[in-house]
C-alpha cells in the first residue's frame, strides 16, 4: 500500500459508531441501568468479589440462603431424583445436581419467562444435560401433575424455597421496588395477569384490607385501603415511586408515621401484600403443601425456606399435622435460621426460616 494513501473515517464512510457506555455521576453508578460490570460478571471477577465481600448481592444475580443447612437437611446421594420447586438463579439447585451425580436427575420448577433461560443456560454451561436437569416453566402447586406426566413416581428430595429473587427485586422494571421508579408490575410470572397496577385499579377496599392484613401483618391494613382506593379514583396507581409517595402522605395525614424507617416499613409491607396477592402465592404454597406427601417417595425428605409469618405459620402447621398424623416420621420444632456469618454476608438472609420433614 502507498505512505501516500488517504486514511478513511469509518464513521464518515458509513460504518456505526461505536457506543460509549453511559456516564454516571459520582464514584459508584447507582442505576440498575449504570452497573455495566455487574450485568457482565464473567468480564469483571474482581469487581464482583468485592461486592461479595462487603456483603451485596451484585445485581442481576441471587445468592442461595443456607446452602449447607439445607444440604444437610436433605442429604441428596447419587442416584437420586431432586425437585427444586423455585429454582430462581440455580444456586441451590447447582450445589444439589453436584451431590446427585452419576445418575441424579434435578427438576427445576420457575414460573419466570425472563430468568428461567437464562438459569437453564448457565447450568447447562456448568455441564448439566438434560438427563440430570429438567427445567419446568410451572408454578410448584402442580408438581405432581408434572412428576407423573414424567413418568415419576415421587422424588428423594424436595427444596422449596419462597418469595422473590434478587434478579426480580433489582430490576426496577419488574415493579417489585419501590428505590427506584418502574412500572407496578410485580408479577413473578410477566405474563399473566393481574399486574399490581390492575389489581389495585379494580380491588374492593373490603379485598384489599383483607390482603394487607393477612398477607403482610399490616397494622394499618383498614386505613390505608380505604385512601389507597379513594385517591386511585383521580389518579390510578401506575409507578411504584407513585405509590410509595401516596402511602406516605397516607401515613403522614393520618399520624403513624415516625420517621423514614417506619415509612419504609409500611410500604415495604404494602408490596409484600400485593405480590402475594397478585401471584395467590399462598394458594399455590397451601395446594403444595396438601399434594406434598404424594410427592415424597418413602423416606424422602423436604426443606421449604420461608420469609414471612403467612408462609411460615402455613409451613409449620402442615409438617406438623403430618407428624402428628403419621405421614411424616420427624420434622424440625425450632426453626433453622441463618448465623452470624451468613447474616454479615448476605443480609436478604435476615427473614429467612428453614423447616423440614422426612416422609415415614
Amino acid at each position: 500500500m502507498s505512505n501516500n494513501s488517504e486514511s478513511v473515517d469509518p464513521v464518515s464512510a458509513g460504518a456505526p459508531r461505536p457506543k460509549r457506555r453511559p456516564r454516571y455521576g459520582g464514584k459508584n453508578p447507582r442505576r440498575f441501568e449504570e452497573k455495566y460490570k455487574e450485568h457482565a460478571p464473567e468480564l469483571y471477577a474482581s469487581e464482583i468479589t468485592k461486592i461479595l465481600a462487603s456483603g451485596k448481592t451484585p445485581v442481576g444475580t441471587h445468592r442461595p440462603i443456607l446452602v449447607p443447612e439445607i444440604l444437610e437437611v436433605l442429604a441428596p446421594q447419587p442416584g437420586q431424583v431432586v425437585v427444586d420447586c423455585t429454582l430462581g438463579f440455580g444456586g441451590h439447585a447447582r450445589e444439589l445436581l453436584g451431590r446427585i451425580q452419576p445418575g441424579g436427575r434435578l427438576i427445576g420448577f420457575d414460573v419466570d419467562s425472563i430468568e428461567q433461560p437464562k438459569t437453564v443456560a448457565r447450568l447447562r454451561a456448568a455441564g448439566f444435560g438434560p438427563e440430570q436437569f429438567t427445567a419446568v416453566r410451572s408454578n410448584f402447586a402442580g408438581l405432581g401433575k408434572v412428576l407423573g406426566g414424567l413418568g415419576l413416581e415421587g422424588a428423594d428430595c424436595i427444596l422449596a424455597d419462597l418469595g422473590v429473587s434478587s434478579m426480580q427485586l433489582d430490576d426496577p422494571a419488574r415493579g417489585f421496588t419501590f428505590k427506584a421508579d418502574g412500572p407496578l408490575d410485580l408479577r413473578l410470572n410477566p405474563e399473566r395477569s393481574p399486574s399490581a397496577a390492575e389489581y389495585l385499579a379494580q380491588i374492593s377496599e373490603a379485598k384489599l384490607t383483607i390482603a394487607l392484613a393477612e398477607y403482610a401483618d399490616e397494622p394499618h391494613a383498614a386505613t390505608l385501603a380505604g385512601e389507597l382506593v379513594r385517591r386511585r379514583v383521580e389518579t390510578p396507581y401506575t409507578r411504584t415511586h407513585q405509590l410509595a409517595d401516596s402511602l406516605r402522605e397516607i401515613m403522614s395525614a393520618h399520624g403513624f408515621a415516625r420517621d423514614k424507617e417506619t415509612d419504609t416499613h409500611c410500604i415495604r409491607r404494602v408490596f409484600q401484600a400485593l405480590r402475594i396477592a397478585i401471584n395467590d402465592e399462598l394458594g399455590a404454597l397451601d395446594m403444595f403443601l396438601r399434594n406434598l406427601p404424594l410427592c415424597l417417595k418413602p423416606g424422602g425428605r423436604v426443606a421449604v425456606l420461608t420469609f414471612h409469618s403467612g408462609e411460615d405459620r402455613r409451613v409449620k402447621h402442615a409438617l406438623r399435622d403430618g407428624l402428628r398424623n403419621g405421614i411424616y416420621s420427624s420434622t424440625n420444632h425450632e426453626v433453622i435460621r441463618p448465623g452470624d456469618e451468613e447474616l454479615r454476608a448476605n443480609s436478604r438472609s435476615g427473614s429467612a426460616k428453614l423447616r423440614w420433614a422426612v416422609r415415614a
